[in-house]
């Protein structure tokens, strides 16, 4: 397991200020996000893909990260609904089922199963306590396949709390650990007269990382001749070019992603 850095929480008076210095642990953890870019660059030039997992809110880093404008084919989102649908809070498709089922062991390995998944793929498992069995089970999944794995998580509020698993935690479990840098809880600013913090920040942290990731993998790409193309707003580059790159990065996608599901017919690339 590498680690960049250790990082502690300064008090901050802002939500703002809070997160300007999240960005900043982000940011000092440069060497890591550059060897994550290089595995990254490596299995999208072998013709693979970048496999991104996420249950909570974790989920929105990976859809961060590919499709959406100023994003390109070779990251392949992995997001079950049973454990990312929060709108309705309670009730059916409640938040009480959704985090009761991301605590279930052998789910991760059900998910997995739809998949033939190379040694040369690269896994990216987010989640910020770190603690719950899917997110756990998908990155000793990803291993056990040969698949390099990193994961991304708070290591202090992971440290915080039991772990409950018997692999550990998931920062035991990885090749590379990105620390969002937030404290136990998540919570960054604490209100006078109020006994509990507000304003979680791992957000923020989770989708920073994603763009670092997903930007110096791109100047890898260029280097390399094997850069897929971007999806890219009409504001930019007009609408036919813009229609044009939608088409080609979601073909590319497309058959990125057929090589990877288990059981579809596998064709050269």
């Amino acid at each position: 397991m590498a680690s960049d850095s250790t990082l502690t929480r300064a008090p901050a008076t802002t939500f703002v200020a809070a997160a300007r210095e999240i960005l900043d642990r982000v940011e000092a953890q440069s060497t890591l996000l550059d060897a994550t870019s290089a595995a990254c660059a490596d299995a999208i030039t072998a013709g693979g893909l970048v496999h991104l997992f996420g249950t909570g809110h974790s989920r929105i880093p990976v859809e961060e990260m590919f499709p959406r404008y100023g994003s390109y084919p070779g990251f392949s989102p992995i997001v079950e609904l049973s454990m990312t649908f929060h709108t309705q809070v309670v009730g059916t498709n409640g938040q009480r089922q959704a985090m009761f089922i991301e605590r279930m062991p052998g789910l991760a390995e059900q998910i997995l199963a739809n998949f033939d998944l190379p040694a040369t793929d690269v896994m990216i498992v987010f989640s910020a306590s770190g603690t719950t069995a899917t997110p756990i089970e998908m990155a000793l999944g990803a291993r056990q396949r040969g698949l390099t794995v990193v994961v991304v998580t708070s290591v202090a509020g992971s440290k915080a709390s039991e772990a409950t698993h018997p692999a550990g935690r998931l920062l035991d479990v990885a090749d590379i650990v990105l620390d969002l840098g937030t404290p136990p809880g998540d919570a960054l600013i604490a209100v006078p007269g109020l006994d509990t913090p507000v304003g979680p920040g791992s957000t923020i942290a989770a989708v920073a990382i994603v763009n670092e990731i997903k930007v110096r993998t791109a100047a890898l790409l260029v280097e390399r001749g094997a850069m897929p193309p971007v999806l890219t707003s009409a504001a930019v580059v007009g609408p036919e070019e813009s229609a044009r790159l939608f088409d080609a990065a979601y073909a590319e996608h497309a058959r990125r992603y057929a090589r990877s599901l288990r059981g579809a017919e596998k064709g050269p690339l």
